[in-house]
């Protein structure tokens, strides 16, 4: 990408979708029609070019976001390639954070699936326009306007089909609905394409399509609408810009028909990306924080004080390197830059070296400015989701927020000399992903690995061998529980105690609490209410006191009296408080409230709560009984079934601790053929 960018001509976006819909595949293509790379590397055979981690070769999934660059028509596209698998979400949280569009890819046979839905989700948090990709129309049983039924069902919008298969047989050619052209894909990799008139039959079969595209057109252009309802042939440019609008305004989610294994239909989706997908400079402005706690607009401009997220932590041959958008200013090697942090801190460090990223090929860059992604070296502080900006200047930008993690796994280094190296590696290890977390097992005092499922803990464990050479022993995995209470308790706590202090005296501390607990509905948290009656009548709290009762609350629920595990969907309500003059110090109330809140959670009951994981099971119509009733045995709730072809797909929530191992049993009871993927859905008792 150019140092001076014409940010008109710029579209940062991101290839999404479900685990083997087809993402990388799709964006070898792209690479290859726009010249950035001279041959296509394919998943199966382990050479993608996007998937350069041995893990990711040997796995033949995309197991961690990765940046390239292509040129096509005239524009520089800046792309990042995104994991399907549920494991490794963060990748696409915090890619869908900094980029301004996105390609959700489809399986033609399956349409949107349960990953597709989470990323539809991530997308909509940061409101990013979105085009998708009907893949794999070659298939047995694929069928295009399932598939965009699917979107209209599961996700509540009207999608627009662009190009369409013709009507009957799928052949390898698209049907362009605006010009109404038909397009076809000749040579050994597809880089011919011919394009001639539609024929009449198959317009007028494809006529509904091409009606539904120009009415979402015309809601955006008045005298576009004029044309269409006095059944005039509309300007092709003004279609365009209208659905342009359109898709800028999230009304319109434009759809592309094609099958990326066999190289067809992708030169139309580009077009469709340059021409409808928004430029850096057409997204919203960003809200930041200041430190003197007013807001602040940060619109994309190379002018102004320096800007930009920190939205992945990757180490690259054996250093620490850091990934950033900038969204204001400009960059330079040897720029002093400014980190905040907590409770108003900064710290300041120097960028050394700039870098242009293609996959695992970097190179040196002598500026940067806003609306690019670059990789620097040489921070040592910065990490996912702070923001880095000019010292004169600090600021703070929306961070990326990581999810909670489900699964651990206890580990230990195979030899005794490897303990400090295993604890470098997983520190490094927590850099690069923030979905990892290390924890000490209170009662066993065994380390544990926690991370968002099987295949991401193999995967961790596989890093630690390969990259920094220490070979560990697991445990068998461990689900993460928490609790909530079943009924709703009150309890009261007298706190009194004397304390000899070092110098011979007594400390002398006393105070008063009584405590209400409910239960909450599922998801909703923990509310902890501080608005107590206070004895004597007429005594008040001052703040340091008013803040000792809410630690004191919050620190009962760190731990429910059935399993120890986090206290969730609870409501504490301290009621009442008992002040005995200066005995009454913060502490005494902290302590109070949180012996009055645990007696009240015992009295209320403890209900331990297991990750439960919205589960889609994939198999031959033959052995849908035998996969239904294991399913039953592990407690599963069935939600529904969908016949697609010879396959069947079960949908059903259950407990993780009991999908342990089930991709095993699963491939024995389908003679190989079936597949089931997962996604957390909530904390639940079961």
């Amino acid at each position: 990408m150019a140092e001076e960018l014409d940010l008109a001509r710029v579209r940062n976006i991101g290839i999404a979708a479900h685990v083997d819909a087809g993402k990388t595949t799709l964006t070898e293509r792209m690479l290859y029609y726009a010249g950035a790379s001279h041959k296509i590397g394919e998943v199966h055979e382990g050479a993608a070019h996007m998937d350069y981690m041995v893990e990711e070769q040997e796995h033949g999934i995309t197991i961690t976001a990765a940046v390239t660059q292509l040129p096509w028509r005239g524009h520089a596209i800046q792309l990042i390639d995104t994991p399907g698998h549920v494991d490794f979400t963060i990748e696409v949280e915090r890619s869908m954070r900094v980029l301004d569009g996105c390609v959700i890819v489809l399986d033609g046979v399956r349409g949107v699936e349960p990953q597709t839905e989470t990323v539809w989700r991530q997308r909509a948090r940061f409101r990013l326009p979105a085009l998708f990709f009907v893949n794999k129309l070659d298939r047995p049983g694929a069928d295009f306007a399932r598939a965009l039924a699917t979107v209209r069902e599961r996700f509540a919008v009207e999608p627009v089909a662009i190009t369409a298969p013709p009507p009957g047989d799928y052949e390898g050619a698209v049907v362009h609905l605006i010009d109404k052209t038909r397009w076809r894909f000749h040579g050994e990799r597809g880089e011919q394409v011919d394009i001639e008139a539609c024929d009449p039959a198959t317009w007028r079969q494809l006529q509904p399509w091409r009606e539904n595209l120009l009415l979402a057109a015309a809601e955006m252009d008045e005298a576009l609408a004029e044309q269409v309802l006095a059944e005039r042939e509309p300007d092709r440019e003004r279609v365009w810009s209208a659905l342009r609008q359109a898709v800028l305004a999230g009304k319109v989610f434009p759809c592309f028909a094609g099958s990326a294994l066999r190289n067809q239909g992708i030169q139309p989706l580009l077009d469709g990306v340059t021409r409808l997908l928004p430029s850096p400079s057409e997204r919203p402005p960003s809200l930041a924080h200041r430190p003197d706690g007013s807001d602040e607009w940060v619109a994309m401009t190379a002018d102004g004080p320096l800007a930009a997220l920190a939205f992945k932590v990757q180490l690259w041959e054996g250093r620490r390197h850091v990934f950033v958008r900038l969204y204001r200013g400009v960059l330079k090697p040897g720029d002093e830059i400014a980190i905040p942090g907590p409770n108003q801190s900064v710290r300041q460090e120097r960028v050394a070296r700039l870098f242009e990223v293609d996959a695992n090929r970097k190179t040196r860059l002598e500026r940067a400015s806003a609306g690019q992604i670059v990789l620097l070296a040489g921070l040592r502080w910065a990490g996912t989701g702070d923001t880095v900006c000019a010292p004169s200047h600090p600021l703070w930008l929306e961070r990326i927020e990581a999810r909670e993690p489900v699964l651990g796994l206890a580990i230990e280094p195979q030899s005794g000399a490897d303990e400090e190296k295993l604890l470098e590696a997983l520190e490094k290890l927590q850099q690069e992903d923030p979905t990892l977390r290390v924890e000490e097992d209170r009662e066993t005092g065994q380390r544990v690995l926690r991370g968002m499922g099987e295949l991401h803990l193999q995967i961790a464990a596989e890093r630690l061998s390969r990259e920094f050479n220490v070979n560990i022993r697991t445990g068998r995995p461990d689900v993460v529980l928490r609790e909530t209470i079943g009924r709703r308790a009150e309890a009261e706590s007298l706190f009194h105690r004397q304390i000899e202090q070092a110098d011979g005296k007594r400390l002398e501390m006393k105070a008063g609490a009584r405590v209400a607990v409910e239960p909450l509905a599922r998801g909703a948290g923990v509310t902890v209410m501080v608005e107590p009656s206070v004895k004597p009548e007429g005594a008040e709290l001052n703040a340091a006191q008013r803040d000792a009762v809410a630690s004191g609350a919050g620190d009962a629920v760190a731990g429910g009296p059935a399993t120890g595990a986090p206290l969730q969907d609870v409501a504490v309500r301290v009621m009442e408080l008992e002040l005995f003059g200066g005995l009454s110090s913060p502490q005494a109330l902290r302590v109070a409230v949180a012996e009055a809140a645990r007696k009240a959670f015992a009295q209320a009951g403890g209900l331990a709560m297991r990750p439960i994981m919205a589960t889609e099971v994939v198999v031959p119509e033959s052995d849908v009984g035998a996969v239904m009733g294991d399913l039953r045995a592990r407690r599963a709730l069935i939600r529904d079934t969908e016949t697609l072809g010879e396959m069947t797909v079960i949908r059903c929530d259950c407990a993780l601790d009991r999908l342990l191992g089930y991709i095993t049993d699963l491939r024995g009871m389908t003679r190989g053929r079936g597949q089931f993927t997962m996604s957390f859905d909530r904390f639940d008792a079961s």
